[in-house]
């Protein structure tokens, strides 16, 4: 008498599962933050080159990279892009541990094509909000024509963006704890009276990247709905 199969075994999934932390995550990679690491890589190599070039040189390309009023009425586009080739400070600025840590966490849960997004929203929109001042304010002669060559380049407007908007994908204590933390620097800097114009541009930045909570929310939630419907088609058919 032939011996009758028996019907293959489903085993549960294991639930409640530990994640190991693995501290090498919080740093770009080539596979997982394609952007992230590739960008890094261009800042270093830039920020190699401010380092170790001639100084009229590097003052000419900074220069020429600027997004004062003048460029900006000239080239806004060629300037808004190359003044984000550069780290205002250099390699020793703290805007490069911000720029690793926090577009890569960002890369990580949106992907990099959002990342660069929110980035470059944080980047242009707080640019324009404080050189557009600059130049209406030397028009009615409350400013010098010498504002209107301000230098101004760097990544920190578009990293204060990236900071706001990965707030709003973390649990609520870390979220306002990163908000906190970082309004409360950006404040003393405002306070300092030091560089008002790029403090103001900071604030302005973090709540740009704050008002995309919506959007990033909504964008993410989709994937996940959609591989969640697809894994109880499969569980259905089996």
């Amino acid at each position: 008498m032939p011996a009758q199969s028996r019907p293959p075994v489903l085993e549960a999934a294991p639930t409640g599962r530990v994640r190991r932390f693995r501290p090498w995550r919080l740093l770009p990679s080539p596979k997982g933050t394609p952007f992230t690491f590739t960008y890094a890589v261009v800042l270093l190599g830039t920020s190699l080159f401010m380092q170790f070039a001639a100084p009229d040189t590097v003052a000419a390309a900074l220069q020429a990279s600027s997004t004062d009023v003048t460029h900006l009425a000239q080239s806004p586009v060629l300037v808004l892009v190359a003044s984000a080739l550069w780290i205002a400070g250099g390699i020793t600025s703290p805007f490069v541990v911000a720029f690793l840590v926090v577009l890569t966490a960002l890369e990580r849960r949106i992907g990099g094509l959002r990342t660069a997004g929110v980035f470059l929203l944080g980047h242009v929109l707080a640019t324009l909000a404080t050189e557009v001042p600059v130049g209406i304010s030397v028009m009615v002669g409350h400013l010098p024509d010498s504002s209107l060559h301000r230098l101004d380049y760097g990544i920190s407007f578009g990293v204060a963006a990236s900071i706001g908007a990965l707030a709003g994908l973390l649990a609520p204590w870390p979220r306002w704890l990163l908000l906190g933390l970082f309004g409360a620097m950006l404040l003393e800097d405002l306070i300092a009276f030091t560089d008002p114009m790029t403090d103001w541009g900071h604030l302005l930045a973090l709540a740009i990247g704050v008002a995309t909570w919506p959007l990033l929310r909504r964008r993410r939630g989709r994937p996940q709905g959609r591989s969640t419907r697809s894994a109880r088609r499969s569980a259905t058919t089996a």
